[in-house]
């Protein structure tokens, strides 16, 4: 579609005619020469004597070209612009954070996969974490893994499939063997605070108790409170172990408790699963559709063709003059 950013010039349109009309002819002193046929010799140049002078004339095409010109250049000016039709640009509006623990008890085989294979807790939790982030089209989603310390996996981003490939890459124990719970939600806080969306979102896993934070998880979930950031706990494991196994469910629900998120207790691969199907309909996925119409300036068109015409007519001057000394050579050889 073709509009203009400054149509309101188009009101300077009629002003060389009202120019033409009020102010009077530029007067331009030059040297004359007085003759008895002055009145036969203005009639032939086509000039109109006036007070001892005369107002030179313009022929119809001049007098049509520079009113074109004048409105090629307005038109310029008014500056024409091409509009595309609009595109749509979908802006994340909530942060996902993952906290998977990687400690040594991840390593026990008490789940199985979807082939009903007997496989270790890690392996289901990466079968239902790619189902999982597979569906948060939309969402800019984050991975931290946690053992001895904690450590960014994947950085906050929207391109999911990168984000699903490194969390398979995981293994156990590549973090250490103990559980830093409460430093992993430390790391978390850390990587938000960059974040300018509306709604942040730790999802936390974990089997074991914390027995390696320099922060204790509850300390660290009141900062992520301050923060306005939610946190979800999912408890996997047997809540009757002991030792580094033992399972510190009072630890985890007072972390989600505090944080306005969920706490949830995964026995098995299938209430895993139910737990992340029920996680995708709390944190339900927003976006922000951001539209925009590209321009495009077409100001240089008009510019272009003024300057093309102003060309053709000194061409055009230069060959009539070229002709008339032509002539004139002629006829002075002719009476020679």
């Amino acid at each position: 579609m073709l509009t203009f950013a400054y149509p309101w010039l188009a009101l300077l349109l009629p002003l060389p005619w009202l120019a033409w009309r009020l102010l009077p002819p530029r007067a331009q002193r030059r040297a004359a020469l007085r003759v008895p046929f002055f009145e036969r010799l203005s009639r032939v140049s086509g000039a109109t004597p006036d007070s001892g002078g005369a107002v030179s004339g313009r022929s119809l095409g001049r007098t049509l070209l520079l009113a074109l010109c004048w409105l090629l250049a307005l038109v310029a000016l008014m500056r024409p612009q091409w509009i595309e039709p609009p595109l749509h640009r979908d802006r994340p509006t909530r942060d996902l954070l993952l906290l998977v623990d990687l400690s040594q008890s991840m390593e026990a085989k008490d789940f199985t996969d979807a082939n009903g294979q007997t496989v270790d807790r890690l392996t289901a939790v990466k079968q239902v974490l790619d189902d999982f982030l597979a569906r948060r089209q939309g969402d800019r989603v984050g991975l931290v893994v946690f053992g001895d310390a904690p450590f960014t996996q994947v950085p906050f981003t929207t391109d999911l499939a990168l984000c699903r490939r490194l969390l398979q890459e995981t293994a156990v124990g590549m973090a250490g063997a103990r559980t830093a719970f409460g430093d992993a939600i430390g790391l978390g806080i850390t990587l938000f605070a960059g974040s300018t969306v509306r709604h942040k979102t730790m999802i936390a896993l974990t089997d074991g108790n914390d027995t390696a934070s320099q922060v204790p998880p509850a300390e660290a979930a009141g900062v992520a409170k301050d923060k306005g950031i939610t946190i979800h706990a999912v408890a996997i494991g047997d809540p009757a172990a002991v030792g580094e196994e033992k399972l510190d469910e009072d630890a985890l629900k007072a972390v989600a408790e505090r944080t306005g998120g969920g706490f949830f207790r995964a026995m098995d691969r299938a209430g895993l699963a139910g737990i992340y199907r029920r996680l995708d309909e709390i944190e339900v996925r927003q976006v922000e559709t951001v539209s925009f119409r590209p321009k495009t300036d077409l100001f240089w068109i008009p510019v272009g063709l003024v300057l093309l015409l102003t060309l053709l007519d000194r061409a055009v001057a230069l060959w009539a003059a070229h002709r008339r000394d032509r002539r004139a050579t002629r006829g002075a050889v002719g009476a020679a």
